[in-house]
Formats: structure tokens, C-alpha cells, sequence
């Protein structure tokens, strides 16, 4: 029997993004899979960072001359956005309905004089 190829373990979003870079490349990706593409890049951190560092370090890019060995982490443009957990979207709410509640009566109190 042959030697059988290591199964790789690849996500939905992997599998998409792949297929719709090679359309981009070879320009012919429509506006629509062009937003999906852009969907899937600002969705996932890591994958937003190596297609920053790709498009910044592509060959003939005439806008960034600074060597490769000068960048520093810390300028690095990408920040990680922070995930909403069901406690802070439920605060947020309560802090949304105090505040309208306030509103509410100053208005109202406002309205009465």
C-alpha cells in the first residue's frame, strides 16, 4: 500500500479564505466574495495580521521602505479587539436603561414646570 498523506485539519473560514484569496490574485473575485473576504480577515486577529505583514512586505510595495529587521511589536497597527461577554452586554444594558430613565424624568420634569 502507498504512504498516505497526513490529514490536515482545516476550519470552514480556513478552507473559504484560501479560495477567495486565489480568486482575488487572479482578479476575478466579484464585490460580494470580496466583502466575505473581508468578513473573514476582520474576524480572526491572527489571520488580519499576516495579510497586514503580506501586503506590507509584498514585493514592490514603494510606500514602505523601512528594512523588515527595524519593526518593532509594539507599532505593530493591529489591536485585538475584545470579545463581549454576556455579563458586560447585560451591564451595558442595565447602564442604557438607567441612563434613559434619567433622561426620562428630567425631561418630564421639564415638561411639568
Amino acid at each position: 500500500m502507498g504512504h498516505r498523506k497526513q490529514l490536515e485539519r482545516r476550519t470552514f473560514l480556513q478552507d473559504r479564505f484560501e479560495i477567495l484569496i486565489k480568486r482575488q490574485r487572479n482578479g476575478v473575485a466579484t464585490f460580494t466574495e470580496l466583502t466575505e473576504l473581508d468578513e473573514i480577515v476582520n474576524r480572526d486577529p491572527e489571520l488580519r495580521e499576516r495579510v497586514i505583514r503580506e501586503s506590507i512586505f509584498m514585493e514592490g510595495n514603494d510606500e514602505y521602505d523601512e528594512p523588515l529587521n527595524e519593526i518593532k511589536a509594539e507599532e505593530s497597527p493591529i489591536k485585538l479587539i475584545q470579545r463581549r461577554t454576556l455579563l458586560s452586554r447585560l451591564k451595558e444594558l442595565v447602564v442604557r436603561i438607567f441612563n434613559f430613565n434619567i433622561s426620562a424624568i428630567k425631561a418630564g420634569a421639564l415638561i411639568c414646570t
